[in-house]
């Protein structure tokens, strides 16, 4: 795996800090964890995602590699039928 493909998902991340998005990822096992959230960081290998609803608060991190292979789906609100992903 190139460092370069992983470092232009950081990128395309990057300007979308603080903007609310909608995760899905695959837990295996046909589970799926899915909500929607605030990016809140971006790290050089993870990203953070704060999800905040009523009685229920949690950071979640995940990979750059797990968007690269489609572990897990980002939804930006505004972009309701585009993702992040290459």
């Amino acid at each position: 795996m190139s460092k370069d493909v992983l470092l232009e998902i950081r990128k395309r991340l990057e300007p979308h800090v603080g903007e609310k998005i909608r995760l899905k990822a695959n837990r295996g096992r046909r589970r799926t964890f899915e909500k929607e959230g605030v990016l809140e960081r971006t790290y050089p290998s993870i990203f953070v995602v704060r999800i905040d609803e009523p009685n229920y608060f949690q950071r979640v991190s995940f990979t750059y590699a797990d968007v690269l292979t489609e572990t897990v789906e980002l939804t930006f609100r505004e972009e309701k039928k585009r993702s992040v992903g290459l």
